[in-house]
């Protein structure tokens, strides 16, 4: 198995509801772990693989949410979370207006975006009403269970 076999491996895994993954040959054995918000490759020994080019990737990810816990000194402000892990997408389609914007009033029940998850396009609603102020992922972008999407003043 070659790097990008292994590097094409974690990019199913994370766009998956995978836990884990091992895939042995001839040449050794590789096993994927998916584990909050990163994901961990372990190979056998007797490969000659570096996990290195993919380790930085995957702590770059975590640092995305970073900008998120600076937001609660706003107090009031609600936080529209992914239900689910996918990728994240502010149109229905390509040719479509976007479903959000800052400055956009929302209502529940109102669309905001789509996630994409294993060929399905889930529409995510507002659960609440008022104006969004931030939006905190960027379009078509992978996105984790519980991530905040939308920053929300209430009305």
């Amino acid at each position: 198995m070659d790097l990008k076999q292994i590097h094409d491996l974690i990019k199913v895994v994370n766009k998956s509801n995978i836990g884990e993954i091992s895939i042995e040959d001839k040449d050794g054995k590789v096993t994927i772990k998916q584990k909050e918000e990163r994901v961990t490759v372990t190979t056998a020994p007797a490969q000659m693989y570096t996990s290195g080019p993919t380790a930085p990737a995957m702590q770059a990810a975590p640092a995305a949410p970073t900008t998120a816990p600076a937001s609660p000194v706003v107090s009031n402000l609600i936080t529209i979370k992914s239900p689910m892990i996918g990728t994240f997408y502010r149109r229905a389609t390509p040719d479509k207006p976007l479903m959000a914007e800052e400055g956009t009033e929302v209502s529940p029940g109102k669309v905001v975006c789509i996630i994409e998850a294993m060929k399905l396009f889930n529409e995510i609603e507002s659960e609440v009403k008022g104006t969004i102020v931030k939006i905190l992922v960027e379009d078509a972008s992978p996105v984790e269970y519980d991530q905040p999407l939308f920053l929300v003043e209430p009305a």
